[in-house]
């Protein structure tokens, strides 16, 4: 007989990464300390990385949300090649995902349509952002 490990009283996992060219992390990492202090375990790519880089790294790390900063106006370029490559990999009902940085309004709508789970600004709380990734997570682990 197997044991069924109880995911609901595990550590909530969340990859945190930069895509692209943008090179300002200072927010990004503001964001992995408060998700760390609320006790998340935390994995941060770094600056740089490829769609493909984090997409492989979620499904290695199988973490629960995959969290990405844009800051360099890319989003509707780069949110479409992650959300595709989770479909390729049968991995999109098994992550939220969850875009923050500077972006436009009327971009974050079209964004949660194409699949971003949220939308979460740079003016964004950091209590409000735990609070709000620690919901998405609990929900997508409800309906895994």
């Amino acid at each position: 007989m197997v044991d069924v490990v109880n995911r609901e009283s595990e550590p909530i996992r969340v990859l945190v990464a930069k895509v692209g060219l943008d090179g300002h992390d200072r927010g990004v990492k503001v964001v992995a300390r408060a998700l760390r202090d609320a006790g998340m375990e935390v994995i941060y790519t770094g600056l740089h990385r490829t769609p493909e880089e984090v997409v492989a790294t979620a499904i290695q790390e199988d973490v629960d949300v995959i969290g990405i900063s844009l800051l360099s106006g890319a989003h509707m370029t780069l949110f479409p090649q992650i959300i595709e490559l989770l479909k390729r990999h049968d991995a999109q009902d098994r992550h939220v995902l969850v875009g923050g940085g500077v972006i436009p309004e009327e971009d974050a709508a079209a964004l949660k349509k194409m699949g971003v789970h949220e939308i979460l600004g740079q003016d964004t709380p950091p209590a409000t952002l735990v609070e709000r990734v620690r919901e998405l997570a609990i929900a997508q682990r409800i309906r895994a």
